[in-house]
């Protein structure tokens, strides 16, 4: 199997070190520096800098428009001027670079990069009204909705983790085809790579992709590339769960299984049970298949993503996927 493409990720930045907070300092999330780094290249963005509020800077809050319910602004703290709009605004500035993306991971409980339960406060800002979006993260999400994005502070479950990280990859991987000269055949090639990494996350979307993919030599190519990219993606970003990677698992075993002796087999379905039973990380079935795909030559089954989803250095399998 071809190395795989260096994904392209977009960042706040102060995530990786750069002192641009609204105290001046930073929030570096060490997975991204000390781990992530080594295998992505980053685009840095600080919405909040950009825009010219300077640093260190008044602290900023989303509130509710007493006139307009559901409707956030972002406001500051100090004499509340509203941003929202030239918050928003940057995400538009750089959506020439933002389509190029394979992911994001923005700031949590920031109102410029939030992405989940930011608190909203009333017109005064006195009282929290609900939860919301800051604004370049939803102009963000709104422009690129298939786009691999989380904040730093769910980057923490090694579950979610995972996740992102195999998306991430993935888009690369996708982005790198599309982006060439590519043929039919070479859509064949990447959708047969990515079968059982599709069935993991759900067998209703690998259908889906593998109809679009029958239809490749007689449709307009851009139609094709645009619609196999959607489902792609929206296949990746359901869950995984135990029952779907264990059938996967026996799928792989089914293929392997005549090349081994009872003694393998055996421990092979005791790694694929307890992993069903949450007893055994997804790490131990798939190092077995590995092992005995490599060592006995099973080629389909070597090139198949699911068994390399992202660089084994990123050593992300958890035991329980969700």
């Amino acid at each position: 199997m071809n190395p795989p493409p260096r994904p392209v990720v977009g960042v706040s930045s102060c995530l990786i070190g750069a002192p641009v907070r609204y105290n001046g300092g930073h929030s570096r999330f060490r997975f991204l520096t000390d781990e992530l780094d080594r295998h992505v290249d980053w685009l840095p963005i600080c919405p909040e800098a950009e825009i010219g509020l300077g640093v260190p800077r008044p602290t900023l809050r989303l509130q509710e428009r007493a006139d307009s319910p559901g409707e956030n602004r972002v406001i500051s703290s100090k004499d509340g001027a509203d941003h929202t709009e030239d918050l928003a605004r940057v995400a538009d500035r750089h959506l020439r670079e933002l389509r190029r993306l394979d992911g994001y991971v923005l700031k949590n409980k920031s109102p410029s990069c939030g992405l989940y339960a930011l608190p909203v406060f009333d017109d005064h800002g006195d009282r929290q009204r609900g939860t919301g979006r800051g604004a370049f993260a939803a102009r963000l999400t709104a422009l690129l909705p298939h786009l691999p994005v989380e904040e730093q502070g769910r980057l923490s479950d090694p579950v979610l983790r995972e996740h992102f990280v195999e998306r991430v990859f993935a888009h690369a991987r996708l982005r790198t085809l599309l982006e060439g000269a590519w043929r039919p055949r070479d859509l064949v090639a990447f959708h047969t790579r990515h079968k059982l990494q599709l069935m993991a996350h759900s067998p209703d979307g690998y259908r889906e992709t593998g109809r679009i993919v029958a239809r490749a030599g007689g449709g307009d190519p851009e139609e094709v590339a645009s619609a196999y990219a959607e489902a792609f993606h929206r296949t990746l970003a359901v869950k995984g769960s135990r029952g779907k990677h264990a059938n996967v698992l026996h799928h792989l075993f089914g293929m392997i299984s005549p090349m081994l002796n009872d003694s393998r087999r055996h421990d092979l379905l005791a790694g694929i049970e307890e992993y069903r039973e949450g007893q055994a990380p997804l790490s131990l079935p798939v190092a077995l298949l590995r092992h005995h795909c490599a060592a006995e030559a099973v080629t389909w089954a070597n090139e198949q993503t699911y068994l390399r989803p992202y660089p084994e250095a990123l050593r992300l399998r958890h035991p329980v996927a969700v």
